[in-house]
């Protein structure tokens, strides 16, 4: 009896690990070498560039007869799958990083994104049918020949209140969490290995066409603060780290350096459009940062 007491009270218990779905471990750190994540990197990129900059292409140049103005057009498809697989990727993206990250913070911003991108899905559905019948989006809302006269007046108000939906409430809740993400990811970005602190081939190919979709995002999303801000978040955060002795891993640099390009190639676009009267009196401000479509619908549609 003596003994069975004995061997039961050496018996050592061994703390549980709260893991979840997907391998973000609350309790303990994860420890793993890092690697370019290409694979994630490129199908982001990929589906980015045809999913989101394709759609309004797709919903204008398709046949109107394959697509009546009443039902979902192609555009509306590839933002419903956009809304599915991007959140997708990143959580992917979240799993793979080798420190421990907010899983609530994680989960909040996906939801919101979900929401934010649906939002949007909507409104933009019914601003893409408008410029089929003549919408001129350098134009305001109540400035558009199409709308301006519209009976009863009222009525302007409700397409005012659809311009919110989708370009201000939609967006927002759509790119503040992207770039939340982005920044959690980030954070876990920092080694102190030599050998993972340099961008490999693939990440430099991929490094242009996913710096040249985030000026996409950022000019036509209207979130240059947004974006300026993420950055300045970022940079701040590798400050800090290398005053711990850590730096950024491959991962980490492909991320910032992508942020970096993008902030010159906003600064171009600004400075060829600086003198442009119309897109001026369309974003004025301190902040003027023209949309691509407005540029479209103002000096290339006009000359086709």
């Amino acid at each position: 009896m003596h003994a069975t007491r004995k061997r039961r009270g050496n018996i050592s218990y061994k703390p549980v690990q709260n893991s979840i779905p997907g391998g973000l471990n609350e309790n303990v750190p994860q420890q793993r070498r890092q690697h370019f994540h290409f694979d994630l990197w490129f199908y982001l990129t990929l589906q980015n560039w045809i999913l989101d900059f394709g759609r309004p292409i797709v919903m204008i140049t398709l046949p109107l007869e394959w697509f009546p103005l009443n039902k979902p057009s192609a555009g509306d498809y590839f933002h419903m799958a956009y809304n599915v697989i991007t959140p997708f990727l990143m959580l992917k993206l979240i799993e793979r990083s080798p420190r421990m990250l907010p899983r609530s913070v994680v989960y909040l911003s996906i939801i919101t994104f979900v929401m934010g991108a649906s939002i949007h899905l909507v409104g933009d559905s019914i601003n893409h049918r408008l410029i089929l019948s003549g919408y001129q989006l350098h134009l305001s809302v109540r400035e558009n020949p199409i709308i301006k006269d519209l009976q009863p007046a009222s009525l302007i108000d409700s397409f005012e209140l659809l311009y919110f939906y989708d370009e201000q409430l939609g967006h927002l809740m759509w790119y503040i969490p992207f770039f939340i993400i982005l920044v959690i990811y980030f954070t876990g970005c920092f080694t102190k290995s030599k050998e993972e602190k340099m961008i490999p081939v693939p990440g430099w190919l991929l490094l242009g066409p996913s710096a040249l979709y985030y000026w996409y995002l950022v000019t036509e999303g209207q979130i240059i603060e947004l974006f300026l801000l993420t950055f300045l978040a970022m940079v701040a955060i590798m400050i800090h780290q290398r005053r711990k002795g850590l730096s950024l891993d491959t991962n980490g640099l492909f991320l910032l350096s992508s942020f970096g390009l993008t902030v010159f190639l906003v600064a171009a676009w600004v400075v060829y459009l600086w003198n442009d009267s119309v897109l001026r009196d369309k974003y004025p401000g301190l902040m003027y940062v023209p949309e691509p479509w407005s540029f479209y619908t103002l000096h290339l549609k006009r000359t086709r």
